[in-house]
């Protein structure tokens, strides 16, 4: 167990960083619990859990975060870079703030949240965990953009890690789809998840466990990792997977079309 740790969550009022939290809050540790909507952390005990509400796209976000942390809890043990979101959609379109809005979450946030906290650590021991996902290993239909903002992070983390600091210790995790509210933000019009689903109380038991051990990635899908050594040796199987996955695409992309045409 995690215990008498002073810890940063970003992303925790909902899905897998609100199942973090309360696994986090059965030790005796301090959390500054980090989200745009802080509507479900009302119900923790505030001598553990300490909501903030900000959004973490920004500079200016990420720096008022490590000062809040740093006044509130004194110190950061952890810091926990889950925030992030998806988008669900055809990119068939021409937007670049919409396309700059995902990466400033996704990716721009925790790259400069790394930063500061080893700059912060100044050589004392502390961890960095980070989100990334198994789209960020493969791609999927339908999640162009999300997937290249987890790309991106997949690949800090295979570069910073030829440079880590001895006294920092970074964390990783690759979740499959998730059974959370991920999936309506991704978009209003429902489509069916991509294969295959774990629940979010797995998942999160899962990387505590793997940052207490001091893991460097944590897969918490066995199922995943033993189709991703199963691709590289045969790369057909990888075709038959996306070919379902793009059914399930070219079924949503209808939806939409029908939904367009009765409005």
């Amino acid at each position: 167990m995690i215990t008498d740790k002073n810890i940063v969550l970003t992303g925790c009022n909902s899905g897998i960083g609100l199942e973090v939290l309360r696994i986090l809050t059965e030790g005796n540790n301090r959390i500054l619990a980090v989200d745009k909507n802080i509507d479900r952390l009302g119900g923790f005990d505030e001598r553990k859990v300490i909501a903030m509400q900000i959004d973490v796209s920004s500079k200016e976000a990420v720096d008022e975060i490590f000062e809040t942390a740093l006044e509130k809890l004194g110190s950061i043990d952890i810091f926990y870079a889950n925030a992030g979101y998806p988008y669900y959609e055809e990119f068939n379109y021409v937007d670049w703030d919409r396309v700059s809005a995902m990466f400033e979450t996704n990716v721009f946030s925790p790259i400069y949240s790394y930063q500061k906290y080893v700059r912060y650590l100044d050589g004392r021991k502390g961890i960095f965990a980070i989100t990334i996902s198994a789209i960020g290993k493969m791609a999927m239909p339908g999640f162009t953009v999300y997937s290249a903002s987890k790309f991106a992070m997949q690949g800090f983390q295979e570069g910073i890690r030829l440079e880590l600091p001895e006294n920092v210790q970074l964390t990783c995790l690759y979740p499959v789809a998730t059974d959370t509210g991920f999936f309506k933000a991704a978009n209003e019009i429902e489509f069916k998840k991509p294969f295959p689903v774990q629940q979010p109380t797995v998942v999160a038991k899962k990387m505590v466990e793997g940052i207490e051990k001091g893991k460097k990635t944590v897969s918490p899908c066995a199922l995943f990792g033993f189709a991703e050594q199963l691709m590289k040796f045969a790369p057909f199987v990888r075709n038959i997977y996306w070919g379902l996955e793009k059914r399930k695409f070219d079924e949503f992309k209808e939806n939409v079309k029908k939904l367009k045409v009765n409005k």
